[in-house]
């Protein structure tokens, strides 16, 4: 079993910058491809990025395209979502997610997920 926990959540204004940070346990993470996801409440969870299980590859949603970056550190058993350039449309509860595969952008295709950290950016 995996277990995922994100932090780096908060407030931002316009044009900040947030990191975001999902520790995982387990010895297989490097295994894994992961994805980030965004929720907004009364809303369907959100495809942002995913990154394979080396790292080496990531692939974006249109709407963070040039402005989110997704890296992984697998000896930290640890994924990040660098955000730059926050719009106030960012905002939502940010969740990772392991996958058996990648590319993957359905949420229903993820098994593993976190608990969830909020960002909010005021305009």
């Amino acid at each position: 079993q995996v277990q995922l926990s994100e932090s780096g959540g908060g407030l931002a204004q316009t044009g900040g910058s947030l990191r975001l940070s999902c520790a995982a346990s387990g010895r297989t993470f490097s295994s894994y491809p992961m994805g980030w996801f965004r929720q907004i409440p009364g809303k369907e969870r959100e495809f942002v990025a995913c990154i394979n299980g080396s790292g080496g590859s990531a692939y974006y949603a249109d709407s963070v395209k040039g402005r989110f970056t997704i890296s992984r550190d697998n000896a930290k058993n640890t994924v990040y979502l660098q955000m730059n350039s926050l719009k106030p449309e960012d905002t939502a509860v940010y969740y990772c997610a392991t996958v058996r595969r990648y590319p993957v952008v359905r949420p229903a295709e993820y098994g593993y997920w976190g608990q969830g950290t909020q960002v909010t950016v005021s305009s």
